[in-house]
Order: structure tokens, then sequence, then C-alpha cells
């Protein structure tokens, strides 16, 4: 889609570059505050591979350059939610970075530095989006063969695994470390694309050292996942990594169908943010009327209350547990600092992001993206999310290499010793 809603996202997060909607609302963390919108919000376009376009000319590359750089700068001189800049000369910057910027030799050079430029301003969701990465955003997906990594302690460990995906069918575990990529280790500054049609062949080591080499093809996946179990007979585990028009309805049908279930776990530890729509309706399946979620302040001043949203509402009326961690941004964070406010939902886990401002999305000459932030949001307390985020009631530590290998979960298990009798 061409059009972009204002945001709440985390910066440089993928989810967070989803759409660009039209002034007015929009919501992954953003401000949908229109039905319409919010469905409208929850449309991808298809999904495609991402064709890199054949290297420019000396010349072209300097005019290309001159156009994404002035066109960002524009933006963010004209939308950024502070008039004052946070106290930085934003036309010095201008004069500073533009030689840089003409002299890239590539789009990974010239989205670098916008993104140092931009870094001037210590904001979250300020952030340059390179062709490749916003057009898998506005798709949804991306060419991959289905695993996430994590480095702890100096291993790349698998944490997260698409169901269906090349990976899940051949056999791969959570947990199991990724040693080699077509034979050779994986490294730091890696900047490896998988392609569609092109397999992949990796070197993973299970929980017991063992040793597999898997060839793989890529498919086009989306790594949003949504997630049902029952933990036991008391209570309802459920994950969803974004807050969409799709999460929302699967939300508030499984609360629906499980409303007599004493307690829920919900975990948003893989969620950065999305529709602020989304959010507040989200936020109305957990009370019986409606609740104040919190004021955002436009850059002439002017302040709003958002409440949220009930629409034939599960109104669940159980226990809530919420995990959380550094990888809970945006709309998450306001969600979960709404429960815990009104001491709906008890929070584990690690603090979030501090990445809480509504932002909208701006095409950029050759196909890349800026997202702006073009309000600020203040708590129920009053005071900034951004740069704080939200402390759970409960702190747990980061998991070890030792328990991500054999697939321990302590957060969960803190969740299930708080909501035992």
């Amino acid at each position: 889609m061409t059009n972009r809603f204002a945001t709440f996202l985390p910066m440089a997060s993928a989810r967070n570059l989803a759409r660009s909607l039209k002034p007015n609302l929009r919501g992954c963390l953003g401000s949908l505050t229109i039905t319409l919108l919010l469905f409208a919000a929850g449309c991808a376009t298809a999904p495609t591979e991402y064709r890199e376009p054949p290297p420019l000319a000396a010349a072209d590359r300097s005019r290309h350059n001159l156009r994404i750089f002035e066109r960002a700068w524009e933006l963010v001189n004209a939308k950024y939610f502070d008039a004052k800049f946070r106290g930085v000369d934003w036309s010095a910057t201008r004069v500073e970075y533009r030689p840089e910027a003409l002299a890239a030799q590539d789009d990974a050079t010239l989205y670098t530095g916008l993104n140092r430029m931009f870094a001037e301003l210590k904001e979250s969701h300020l952030a340059a989006i390179p062709p490749r990465r916003a057009h898998e955003f506005s798709t949804a997906h991306r060419a991959s063969i289905g695993i996430r990594l994590r480095l702890l302690e100096g291993q790349r460990v698998v944490t997260d695994l698409v169901p269906g995906s090349p990976a899940a069918i051949a056999g791969v575990q959570l947990g199991w470390l990724v040693a080699t990529r077509n034979g050779a280790p994986l490294k730091d500054s890696d900047t490896y694309f998988p392609k569609l049609g092109q397999p992949v062949t990796y070197g993973f080591l299970d929980e017991h050292d063992q040793p597999h080499t898997l060839t793989l093809e890529p498919q086009l996946l989306n790594f949003d996942q949504r997630e049902s179990k029952s933990l036991n007979e008391e209570c309802l585990y459920l994950r969803f990594d974004v807050f969409s028009r799709q999460s929302l309805h699967w939300l508030s049908e499984q609360l629906k169908a499980h409303a007599t279930t004493p307690a829920v776990v919900i975990d948003l530890r893989n969620n950065p943010g999305g529709n602020l729509l989304a959010l507040n309706v989200a936020v109305a399946e957990f009370f019986p009327r409606r609740v104040p979620v919190g004021r955002t302040i436009k850059r002439n001043g002017r302040e709003r209350e958002s409440e949220s949203l009930s629409w034939l509402s599960a109104r669940y009326a159980g226990r809530v547990v919420i995990l959380t961690d550094h990888n809970t941004g945006s709309a998450a964070e306001i969600f979960s600092h709404v429960l815990q406010h009104y001491k709906r939902a008890t929070i584990i886990g690690r603090p979030t992001a501090g990445a809480v401002i509504l932002s909208r999305f701006y095409s950029l000459p050759g196909g890349g993206t800026l997202q702006v932030p073009i309000q600020d949001y203040l708590g129920l307390d009053g005071q900034r999310l951004e740069g704080h985020g939200v402390i759970p009631d409960q702190l747990t530590l980061t998991p070890t290499l030792a328990q991500r290998r054999t697939q321990q979960d302590p957060d969960l298990t803190a969740a299930l010793q708080a909501l035992s009798p």
C-alpha cells in the first residue's frame, strides 16, 4: 500500500515497517482510531521476492542519492514531532551529512549514512529503511528457511521456528546451534540474503552436540506467529507477534472460547508493536468498560487522550500474566503498561524496549521507506515510555545458552508459579 497511517513502532524492527498509511490513523503502535482504517491497515500486498535493481552509473548514482537524501531530510524537518528537534541543529546535519550521501556507492552505504544522521536525534521510530527491507515489510514475507537466531555466549542459537517452514519440516529444533552456512562459519558482518530457487546448506549442532547438515530451499515466509495452547487445566498460553486486525480477531476469539479458563499467559516477547486501533481494542478484551490508555502529543503541543474501544469484546475476567523482554516494543509496551497500571496483569520478564512514539511511514525514491515520529506518547502515570519502557513486576534473567539448548523457558516457569494458588 502507498498510503500510511500513523503508527507506534520500535525503530528498525521488521514488523514496524508494515506499510504506509495515510494521515489520521494507523496503528501498529500508532494511532489508528477508526475502525475502517484498522481493517484497511490489515492488508499486505501479495508476497513476492525482492529483486535487486541494476547498478547505476556514477552520475546517475549521485543524482539518485541526492533525491533520497533531500526527501528524507525534508520529511523529518516538516513532520518530526518536536519542532525544536530535541535541541539538535537540524539544518547543520543537512550540511554535515550531504557530501557522504552523494558519495555513497550503493543503497546499503547510503541508508547507513542516513541513519547515522537520524541517530543525532536519539529517538526511536526514526529510520530510513532500504528498498529490500521496505519490500519485505510491505508484503509481510521474506525469503527464508524459517529460523530466527540469537547470539548467546558467543554461539548462534535457534530461538524461533516458523511452523511449516523448510527448517521445521526438516526437523530443526529450537535450541540447535548454527555452526556453518554453505560450509563457512557465520560472521557478524554477514549480509547474506536467501533467494528463492537457491538452496542453502546449514551445519547445525543439536542439544547433544551431534552435527546435522541440512540443505534447505528458502520460501517466502511470514515470521509473525500466533500460538494458543493449554499449559494446564487452569491456564491458557497465547502468543501473538504483532498488533494487527488479524491478531486482534484471533485474540478475541481465543479469549471467548476460553472464557471460563481461570488464567491466561500472554507472550509478547516477540511483539514489536503494531496498530494502535488494534491495541485499543485488545485492551478492551480485559476490562468490563472503556478505560484510558494514555495521551498523544502533536508537534503543535495539542494533546489527545485515547481510550480502549470495545466492540463485542470478550471482557475476559480471569487472571493475566504478560511476558516481556527487550524485543517487546511500541504498541506491545503500551498494552503491557495499561494492564499493569490498572493492576489487571502481572508483568514478568525483562524491561521492554522503551520505543513508544507515534510514527508514520513515507515513501522514498527508489523504493525505500522513511519512518518518522509524528506524535509523542505519555503513559497513564504522565511519563514517557520512550527511552524507559515498562519495568516488569517480576524481573527474570535472560535465558542462558544452556537453557535455550534444552528448550527451558524460565519466564514461563515464573508465570506458572505466580499463578499457582
